[in-house]
């Protein structure tokens, strides 16, 4: 049974940076995808960033292009965001997702979600 959980949020100024982790216990597979998604009062859980744990390609909400890193590591069965720049409007808490079926930027299709962390931007 995967497990994912998230640590790194927190509060920060406008412009700067946090640095998200999540350690998956168990392994993934290679087919696997996993994504950050996040979501803010009110609002829809998004897409933020996602890669494919098998041969590591990244993917992006245009919101972030730029801003964003997502990274995993194998060895150590971790995913990181590498958050800068950071915007008042990244304020939400953010969500580390697995989806067995591949590349997904839909919530409802991963399969393991970890607890969330808070992020909160300042102006």
């Amino acid at each position: 049974q995967l497990q994912l959980v998230e640590s790194g949020g927190g509060l920060v100024q406008a412009g700067g940076s946090l640095r998200l982790s999540c350690a998956v216990s168990g392994r993934p597979y290679s087919s696997h995808f996993m994504g950050w998604f996040r979501q803010a009062p009110g609002k829809e859980r998004e897409f933020v960033a996602g890669i494919r744990w098998g041969v590591g390609n990244t993917y992006y909400r245009d919101s972030v292009k730029g801003r964003f890193a997502i990274s995993r590591d194998k060895a150590e069965n971790t995913v990181t965001l590498q958050m800068n720049s950071l915007r008042p409007e990244d304020t939400a808490v953010y969500f580390c997702a697995l989806n067995r079926g591949g590349y997904s930027t839909v919530f409802h299709e991963y399969d393991h979600w970890g607890q969330g962390t808070q992020v909160t931007v300042s102006p």
